[in-house]
């Protein structure tokens, strides 16, 4: 592979600080003002300013906002066909490895969709999903430990999003405050953007093309 190819970011390993908040959901959503906002790393390689992400935590879990603009057209979402719908994954390590290249019981990924679900396809979608070529998958979720809210805008989207600590294997900000980070959001007109580096990369499955989040209060 030439190295003109490689992305910027997968030169460098980075590592940002997720701010304390509590409580961290309530029947509005988790309301993160832009204090909360995570770094566009994407400007190391001159991606255009799409998307505006603010994450916080807590110890009862972790909660995200993602702004998506510039779109023309609604975003194509599809229950059953979630891996090839418009959306926002993340991927989250609770034991931030960077030294193994597959991912482990504590690596998680989740998908979320601002439509597709229901019978307008008009309701959001959070769905856990395995991780390709993972050596153990953490533990089932249930019901209620991963919330979803979604709201059409004229260029875009807003999800909100909040995971409970128990839907996260081995979360434990007082021993282990450090997480392995990524996100990417896909879409069939904006492409795909990510937080630490892309494509080619496959870090899609591999924990140590991830970041780092730092837990600070």
């Amino acid at each position: 592979m030439s190295e003109s190819l490689l992305p910027k970011r997968f030169l460098f390993r980075f590592s940002v600080p997720c701010r304390y908040r509590q409580p961290i959901w309530t029947a509005e959503g988790s309301q993160l003002d832009a204090s909360y906002q995570l770094p566009n790393i994407a400007e190391l390689e001159d991606t255009p300013a799409l998307l505006d992400f603010r994450m916080a935590w807590s110890e009862t879990g972790l909660a995200f906002q993602t702004l998506v603009r510039g779109k023309r057209q609604p975003p194509w979402c599809r229950a059953n066909r979630p891996e090839d719908s418009d959306g926002v994954r993340i991927w989250i390590d609770t034991r931030d490895v960077h030294n193994v290249h597959r991912a482990g019981r504590f690596c998680h990924q989740f998908l979320f969709l601002p439509a597709g679900g229901g019978n307008r396809l008009d309701e959001a979608i959070a769905q856990w999903w395995p991780i390709n070529r993972a050596k153990e998958h953490p533990k089932a979720i249930a019901q209620g430990q991963v919330r979803l809210r979604s709201e059409r805008l004229a260029d875009g989207y807003l999800l909100d999003a909040f995971l409970a600590a128990e839907a996260l294997t081995g979360f434990d900000p007082q021993e282990h405050p450090r997480l392995g980070f990524t996100y990417a959001v896909v879409d069939r007109e904006l492409g795909e953007l990510t937080f630490s580096a892309g494509s080619p990369m496959p870090y899609q499955e591999d924990p140590s093309l991830w970041a780092t989040l730092e837990l600070m209060r």
